[in-house]
């Protein structure tokens, strides 16, 4: 599942987004690139976030919040409810998938998130936030050269990751690769 993952991940720049996703995201992207500092980004990235939150059914919307709600409560019993049932019903909800690759992720369960975080790239190859996310296992397990090599893929999307950035020059220099 990692192998596979990384090479979505590879073939994300030529992929369209889901047209389920919000037409606003085109321009936002496109913001966000050009962001002339952090305070300007990090506007736009809450914006993005926002827009991914979003969805044209009310009901699927007030669910991700209820789950979102329970993840930050430490509920993961009611958010893996919750998302269980969000996925199966609305399956091209990116952010949902999201959402329960995060859940999975905080229980330890990374087979498992990294199959979410794969749907959620299938759904919206623009979300660093999944890939950073994919980066994070790849630490976790030890392949710090996968790691690199998804927070360089999230940083050509949002250059404005702070942390990320940090993260990935420290590998960087370990691992005596450079980006891009």
């Amino acid at each position: 599942m990692f192998a596979s993952t990384l090479k979505l991940i590879l073939s994300l720049p030529a992929r369209k987004p889901a047209r389920s996703l919000p037409r606003r995201l085109d321009g936002l992207f496109a913001d966000l690139a050009r962001a002339s500092g952090p305070p300007e980004a990090s506007r736009i990235e809450e914006l993005i976030w926002a827009a991914w939150m979003s969805h044209e059914d009310p009901a699927a919307e007030e669910s991700l919040e209820r789950a979102t709600r329970a993840i930050a409560a430490h509920d993961h019993a009611e958010a893996e409810a919750i998302l269980d049932e969000l996925v199966h019903a609305r399956p091209d909800y990116a952010e949902a998938w999201n959402k329960r690759a995060t859940l999975y992720f905080r229980m330890g369960r990374d087979d498992a998130s990294v199959q979410d975080i794969r749907r959620t790239l299938e759904l919206e190859p623009r979300h660093f936030g999944a890939i950073c996310g994919f980066g994070q296992i790849c630490l976790r397990h030890g392949d710090r050269a996968a790691a690199l090599f998804a927070f360089d893929a999230a940083l050509r999307i949002n250059p404005h990751l702070g942390a990320v950035r940090s993260v990935f020059e420290k590998l960087a220099a370990e691992t005596g690769r450079t980006a891009h």
